[in-house]
């Protein structure tokens, strides 16, 4: 049984709301990916040279990347070889199995929030202007006010203009306090934030900061200065920083991840904007280029709709319809 059937028997027993977030949020990327391989496999009935090269586009066209697609390719050829794989319908689980295996690449894969034991956890949210980094935070101040969390949003970025009016609107709809101050100093309001945190006993801190990278060394610095003052205030603050990534820029988006892990220590990626694309592979060519984990996806445009990401939940999501095939062949 492949790694496919394994998830179908799982998902299809009890349809989950996640589940279905995840069928509907891969929507677009399932429709172009899946359909073009059963395209492929209807026009090759063997394995051969033309086939891998027509399989090595669909997985760059979905924006897997250009390095990962090469690693899937060659192990699929490896395993073709030794397992004397013959029809091209066979190899179709063949691919599930690769792709779940090249993102888990043996790691202990975590994608849940590394809670501090002792006092509030602190959790940076970074990221270039316009990935959603305002809007992941309320949307993750509203899935852990909801898990019974107390929950403090901090408007770090003091330089784009309306991003704390923003923050602010987020904190009123999802009912969370907020600190924040017109022009002020990113770093001053970050120290009053996990100060108030501190005294008040809030479960977690959600800090914005301001979307810059075209100065690399003066981002370094500033990071380097809001870690060393949160974290006088709270050992081992911030426990997580979280990148933010529009799914919808594609192979920039990668870019964007490989700069950021060169100027901080980045825990985990978010990934807006998942169900706004047909190029959802960016998920597996980012942990397999980086080896960030993905921590949270979007997939709609709800507060509801970011959710905790779950590579089995995906892998069905983006193949889900496979079973239909194969049960009309």
């Amino acid at each position: 049984m492949g790694m496919f059937d394994k998830f179908k028997n799982i998902f299809k027993k009890e349809e989950k709301e996640e589940v279905k977030a995840y069928d509907k949020g891969l929507e677009k990327t399932r429709n172009n990916f899946l359909n073009s391989l059963i395209k492929l496999n209807q026009r090759h009935s063997k394995i051969d040279d033309e086939y891998f090269e027509e399989l090595e586009e669909i997985l760059i066209m979905a924006d897997i990347g250009v390095n990962t697609v090469m690693s899937i390719i060659d192990k699929l050829k490896a395993r073709v070889k030794k397992e004397n794989i013959q029809s091209a319908d066979e190899l179709k689980e063949i691919i599930v199995d690769e792709m779940f295996i090249i993102y888990v690449n043996n790691d202990i894969i975590v994608n849940k929030i590394n809670y501090n034991q002792n006092g509030p956890t602190v959790i940076l949210f970074v990221g270039v202007n316009g990935a959603g980094k305002t809007t992941t935070i309320g949307k993750i101040a509203h899935k852990l006010k909801n898990e019974g969390k107390k929950v403090l949003m901090v408007a770090g970025d003091t330089f784009r203009a309306g991003a704390v009016n923003q923050l602010v609107e987020w904190s009123n709809t999802v009912g969370v306090e907020i600190v924040h101050k017109e022009n002020a100093d990113p770093v001053s309001v970050m120290y009053d934030g996990v100060n108030k945190a501190k005294e008040e006993n809030y479960d977690v801190v959600l800090i914005d900061t301001a979307g810059r990278l075209q100065n690399k060394v003066n981002l370094m610095k500033e990071l380097e200065k809001i870690n060393k003052v949160i974290g006088k205030l709270i050992e081992g603050a911030p426990h997580e920083t979280l990148l933010v990534v529009d799914a919808t820029t594609g192979q920039n988006g990668i870019s964007q991840a490989k700069n950021f892990k060169e100027i901080t220590d980045i825990t985990g990626v978010v990934l807006t904007k998942l169900d706004g694309t047909a190029k959802g592979g960016i998920v597996l060519a980012i942990k397999d280029s980086t080896g960030i984990p993905v921590k949270f996806v979007g997939l709609g445009e709800r507060k509801e709709d970011l959710k905790t990401f779950d590579i089995e939940k995906y892998i069905y999501g983006l193949f889900k319809g496979m079973e239909d095939e194969n049960e009309r062949n």
